[in-house]
């Protein structure tokens, strides 16, 4: 049982509808995407309100620690790939805080990503970006956008490899397999496994145990530890990562997100991928056809 301590709504980031939603409780702030009918995957103007919200959270001293969570039964499952598909190539440019969020570069303060549903494809790297994860028995986690040529851009190659090694993020992100919550808390994913229904008010209570800490202090070792753990190279990691992958947005990314749009691979499957060559006759009857 999680005791709340009496709310204050700080803001809601109005996009008609809000899409992203934060609430102060006590110490700590509670920061929800807000998009249950599209399992709240990021379109660009989602991906400016999250920036905002913890841009927020990191200035205002009297929030020591932030709980980002998906309304709907579901984290978030990634780039508005329909969004995506509408994208002209030669509009694909560099973000230097991030695609979906202020992913790119290193957050001042704790948050704690509270999972339910799918974390996949963006959604994973956006719980990778928190410090810690709280994660309900039946959610999952996976690289899913490995099905339509949609690379991580997000920070996911940097974090999920530092955290879980080599070849188990080999394992992940080049299969686009599923990730279950028992073995994402074995690989050391998930920081705490709850009953279905849960994550957000466990994730609170964890959040809450932090901020009766020694401030400082706690920012301090949380700092070297990110240090010790990217050997001072996290920013030019990430950076990386970004250069290396939007070349393939251009390439890969908007004609997969066409195919996600007409509907093929939907929940996880990886079937029927490919758009089928074409045979002779059927390119001459197309030719025909158009004339």
């Amino acid at each position: 049982m999680v005791t709340r301590i009496p709310s204050v709504v700080i803001r809601h980031y109005s996009n008609s509808p809000k899409t992203v939603l934060t609430e102060k409780i006590g110490e700590i702030v509670t920061i929800g995407l807000n998009r249950p009918e599209k399992r709240n995957c990021i379109d660009p103007s989602t991906a400016d309100l999250l920036r905002e919200a913890i841009e927020d959270f990191e200035n205002d001293n009297t929030l020591k620690a932030a709980v980002l969570y998906g309304t709907g039964g579901n984290f978030c499952a990634g780039y508005d790939l329909k969004s995506l598909s509408k994208v002209d190539e030669t509009q694909i440019a560099l973000n230097p805080e991030g695609q979906i969020g202020p992913t790119l570069r290193f957050i001042k303060k704790p948050m704690v990503a509270a999972i339910s549903g799918y974390a996949v494809a963006g959604g994973l790297e956006l719980a990778l970006m928190c410090d810690l994860r709280v994660m309900e028995d039946t959610a999952v986690m996976g690289v899913y956008c490995r099905r339509f040529g949609v690379p991580l851009v997000d920070g996911g190659t940097v974090r999920l490899q530092a955290m879980v090694g080599l070849s188990r993020a080999l394992d992940l992100i080049l299969t686009g397999r599923s990730l279950s919550a028992k073995e994402a808390f074995e690989w050391g994913v998930a920081n705490r496994i709850v009953a279905c229904g849960t994550a957000l008010g466990q994730a609170i209570q964890l959040a809450n145990s932090l901020v009766k800490f020694p401030q400082e202090c706690l920012l301090t070792d949380r700092n070297s530890t990110y240090n010790a753990a990217f050997s001072s190279a996290y920013l030019d990691l990430l950076k990386y990562e970004q250069e290396n992958g939007v070349k393939v947005v251009r390439t890969e990314s908007i004609a997969g997100a066409k195919r996600f749009a007409e509907g093929f691979g939907r929940h996880g499957k990886s079937t029927n991928l490919k758009v089928p060559e074409l045979k002779d006759w059927e390119r001459e009857f197309e030719t025909k056809s158009k004339l």
